[in-house]
């Protein structure tokens, strides 16, 4: 690995492997460890490239492993959903797919181990006077139960997982500072009785251990050598290292701790994006205008834009916002690179050209993609009857304005020919229904002959004889407030009422009726759409703008 190319978690695990290292000799082994309580959303993509690529740069592993410890929340639907946005972005765990709750027996076994050594106690007090006994920072906090004896934690303990006592009557606490200034290390709760089944153990258990109890038990049982995770569980670490230095695990995994993704304009907490999906403000997790990754998808973001924008925010310790814009400039240089170009009218208005010929039709040839040598060219149909934009007419000029009006300048249809507005109809309403041009048949698919200046724009068109309709979403931020979850605001009424607008009647190149997700085209002059991947079918296309074409992003 080059030198520059470090960052600190890559620089600790080097020095983790070298000769004298703490797992020296040892193959660098990490795991991601969702929660399959809701869809996985770009922050958690931080994460998860993190882990799955530290291993991959270092010629390591990485285990998949479901966080289903809380059996509230949890749905195998979640598990699948983790499982396809992994593997859409390039990642694969093999064979080393585990759920937390594999390890419920052994949790159990190292929970006794701890009662047996001392190190743990069954305590009875209320959630009531747990917070009354909690102490601050100059008080210690204070168990009754503390000093209880081994026998009868070990049978409490015992009749707790019988199921023999009520939620909340008894909790399994480790023994460790109840003065420690880490209110984490004050003999924190270990297990708790819920009667709740769970999704995979159904009624098999009634006791259930905490997320700081189990998770570094299930590490040390993988051979995980280094626990990657986010910044909140810095303090939470010397709690980690505790349990596995305290039990009889098979081995000893260092954690380390990185800033989480924060973007603006949008939430990324699960409990309020459910909220987004259950009470309908979205259409799913999948809705394009979600952070979820099957939502990204289905937007049209891809995964080379998604891993090169983890990759370029860097990892480090220190918590920051990412402007919204840098992921849509990171979909924008991908797009910009591979996208087939494509001609498509959103806001249809009818072109004839009064002096090409009737009944006649010609092909006309358009790159593919200026930017890839490979693409080559394509050739689209041009009759005497098109379609262009409506805002791409004005029966009276504004200032600047460069494209068709009646005696205005010459404009350039894309790959054809150069054309001059001779007129209109409008309705009786003052709509335009039809714009009239004449055409310079010299001036086919390049520069006139004669040399002459074109001082108008280049107009992009459909052949209105050899086309199809499709609906087209155009979205938008989520949110209009920058930040929707600060200063005591509630995020739902930050939601931008123009994030989507559905555009029906629009026309497009012929090509595009076998267009199927997760195809993605640069229409030209209006941005870059992907198939949609859920309601699009031949007979009724849908397109998605994943990203305007222009970039917004300050460099």
């Amino acid at each position: 690995m080059e030198e520059t190319s470090k960052n600190f978690i890559e620089a600790f695990v080097e020095e983790d492997i070298a000769p004298g290292g703490r797992f020296a000799g040892q193959k660098v082994h990490t795991r991601f460890p969702p929660e399959p309580n809701g869809y996985l959303h770009i922050g958690h993509c931080k994460a998860l490239c993190i882990d799955f690529g530290t291993a991959e740069k270092f010629g390591g592993i990485c285990n998949l492993r479901m966080d289903d410890t809380n059996p509230t929340k949890e749905d195998n639907e979640f598990v699948e959903a983790i499982q396809e946005d992994i593997h859409w972005l390039g990642f694969d765990w093999g064979d080393r797919f585990f759920f937390g709750s594999d390890y419920f027996e052994q949790d159990y076994e190292y929970a006794v181990e701890l009662i047996n050594k001392g190190l743990a106690y069954v305590c009875e007090l209320t959630p009531e006077q747990f917070r009354e006994y909690r102490g601050d920072v100059n008080t210690p906090a204070r168990s009754p139960w503390r000093d209880r004896p081994i026998e009868e934690s070990l049978d409490l303990f015992k009749r707790m997982r019988d199921g023999e006592f009520p939620e909340g009557k008894y909790t399994l606490r480790a023994k460790i500072d109840l003065a420690s200034g880490n209110f984490n290390m004050r003999d924190p709760v270990l297990y708790r009785i819920r009667y709740v089944e769970h999704h995979r153990q159904g009624n098999k258990w009634c006791i259930y251990p905490m997320y700081d109890f189990a998770h570094p038990i299930q590490d040390a049982i993988e051979g995980i050598t280094h626990s990657l995770c986010s910044l909140e569980y810095e303090d939470h670490r010397p709690l980690y290292d505790w349990v596995v230095n305290n039990v009889s695990v098979p081995s000893k995994p260092r954690q380390i701790e990185f800033s989480r993704l924060g973007i603006n304009y949008t939430v990324m907490s699960k409990r309020k994006l459910r909220r987004l999906v259950e009470e309908g403000y979205v259409s799913g997790w999948d809705d394009p205008r979600m952070p979820t990754l099957c939502g990204l998808r289905r937007r049209g973001y891809t995964p080379a834009s998604i891993r090169n924008f983890t990759d370029r925010i860097g990892v480090s310790k220190v918590p920051s916002t990412v402007d919204y814009s840098f992921l849509e400039h990171c979909l924008r240089e991908d797009l910009n690179d591979h996208a087939q170009r494509a001609m498509a009218v959103l806001k249809p208005v009818k072109l004839t050209i009064t002096n090409y010929p009737e009944g006649e039709s010609e092909l006309v040839e358009v790159e593919n993609n200026p930017n890839d040598p490979k693409a080559g060219t394509r050739q689209v149909s041009f009759s005497r009857n098109l379609y262009v934009e409506a805002d791409d007419f004005l029966p009276e000029p504004v200032p600047k304005y460069k494209r068709l009006y009646p005696d205005g300048p010459e404009c350039r249809l894309k790959g054809a020919y150069l054309i001059r507005c001779t007129g209109y109809e409008a309705d009786e309403n003052g709509n335009v229904t039809e714009v009239f041009a004449t055409y310079d048949p010299e001036s086919r698919g390049g520069n006139p002959a004669d040399g002459r200046k074109v001082k108008g724009a280049t107009i992009h068109w459909v052949n209105a004889n050899d086309c199809t309709e499709a609906e087209v979403r155009l979205y938008d931020n989520l949110f209009a407030d920058e930040d929707p979850e600060g200063d005591g605001k509630d995020y739902i009424e930050c939601m931008n009422p123009d994030s989507l607008v559905v555009l029906t009647g629009c026309k497009v190149e012929r090509m595009l009726e076998k267009a199927e997700a997760p195809a993605n085209f640069q229409f030209l002059r209006l941005g870059y759409f992907a198939v949609d991947n859920k309601d699009s079918k031949p007979e009724h296309l849908v397109f998605n703008r994943a990203v305007a074409l222009k970039d917004s992003f300050k460099k």
